[in-house]
């Protein structure tokens, strides 16, 4: 993944860099699916955004916390996110795992500090990450004026399971380029965000807008280099 920013070897670019030689971790994101009542893709998508940023933001991720140290080494290396889904035993034995769950309207996604590509705990490693297709019911409403929205690429079909992976990208890459004040504001609202799809014209414009650009490095589902999400934070125009 990538945005286009004079950030110097962006952790999300799609061509080799310095980061590709150092240990690798990945973030691990679980969604709860079960059979009798699924969440809404969007819901799901908006979920799995938050919890990025409250794992970002929280205590144990900063400083001498406990989990600041395997962050850091993710960071130092490829950006990676995995989404993998529970029920029921499943997702109860995920939940005894050191993390945190964020929790939309219906939707409830646990996110655990980086662990290294190849050392999954074992409860994580089990669970699928195929199954995440999701359906909205309804269109989604537009988003209330001035709250941060990541807009999908109207050009691209992903999984739900893939979306929520590069939703989490979109919120980080805004994170990142927030002055400490405007994280503040974000984090003590609640991370109030929006995921949507642009149309196409709008698209092309955010695309040469300079917000931060994610695009996808071709490990699963479409090519590399594809532009996946735009993140529009009102405090970034």
């Amino acid at each position: 993944m990538t945005y286009e920013t004079s950030v110097p070897e962006s952790p999300f670019r799609a061509e080799p860099s310095a980061r590709d030689e150092a240990p690798q971790f990945v973030l691990p994101l679980v969604v709860r699916i079960e059979r009798a009542a699924p969440p809404a893709r969007t819901d799901a998508l908006e979920t799995a955004a938050r919890a990025v940023l409250v794992l970002l933001s929280d205590e144990r991720a900063l400083g001498d916390g406990a989990w600041a140290q395997a962050v850091r080494d993710w960071q130092d290396a490829r950006i990676r996110k995995v989404v993998r889904r529970a029920r029921g035993a499943e997702w109860r034995r995920a939940g005894a795992l050191d993390g945190v769950t964020v929790t939309g309207a219906a939707a409830e996604v646990r996110v655990f500090p980086p662990v290294p590509l190849d050392g999954w705990p074992k409860d994580l490693a089990k669970l699928q990450v195929s199954g995440t297709d999701l359906d909205d019911p309804e269109p989604p409403a537009r988003p209330a004026s001035g709250t941060p929205v990541l807009w999908f690429n109207p050009g691209l079909e992903m999984s739900a399971g893939k979306a929520m992976a590069q939703a989490g990208h979109g919120a980080q890459l805004a994170w990142w380029e927030l002055a400490d004040e405007r994280r503040a504001a974000w984090r003590d609202a609640g991370f109030p965000l929006a995921v949507r799809t642009a149309e196409p014209g709008q698209w092309r414009e955010l695309v040469g807008s300079g917000l931060p650009l994610v695009r996808d490095a071709g490990f699963t589902e479409i090519a590399p280099g594809s532009c996946t999400v735009v993140a529009d934070h009102p405090a970034l125009r």
